[in-house]
C-alpha cells in the first residue's frame, strides 16, 4: 500500500518560516506530479503547490511569492518552504499526488500561525 507521511508543522509567529516534508513510498513516485494541499477547518481542501516529476511548478495565488515547493526523486521526498507565514495559512498540510488517485491520504502536519 502506498503511504504519504508529512512533517515540519508547528507554531509559528506571522512572519516566520517552516519547510514541510513529505515521504512517500512505492517505485513510480519520481514520474507522479505531487503537490501540497492544505485545509484550515470548515473550509475545503485546497491545493497550494504542485511539482511535476521534471521539476516544473505552479502555486495558488494566495501563496505564490511566500511558499516554494521542491522534490527529492532519490528520495521520494517532496518539501514545501513557507516564508512570510500569515495567520490564513493555518491549516492541516497535506502532500499527495496531483490529482490524487496514486496514493492515501496521509495524516498531515498542522501549521499554525498565530502570535
Amino acid at each position: 500500500q502506498v503511504q504519504l507521511v508529512e512533517s515540519g508543522g508547528g507554531l509559528v509567529q506571522p512572519g516566520g518560516s517552516l519547510r514541510l516534508s513529505c515521504v512517500a513510498s512505492g517505485s513510480m513516485f519520481r514520474r507522479y506530479t505531487m503537490g501540497w494541499y492544505r485545509q484550515a477547518p470548515g473550509k475545503q481542501r485546497e491545493l497550494v503547490a504542485s511539482i511535476t516529476g521534471y521539476g516544473g511548478t505552479n502555486y495558488g495565488e494566495s501563496v505564490k511569492g511566500r511558499f516554494t515547493i521542491s522534490r527529492d526523486n532519490s528520495k521520494n521526498m517532496v518539501y514545501l518552504q513557507m516564508n512570510s507565514l500569515k495567520p490564513e495559512d493555518t491549516a492541516g498540510y497535506y502532500c499527495n499526488s496531483f490529482p490524487t488517485v496514486y496514493y492515501t491520504w496521509g495524516q498531515g502536519t498542522q501549521v499554525t500561525v498565530s502570535s
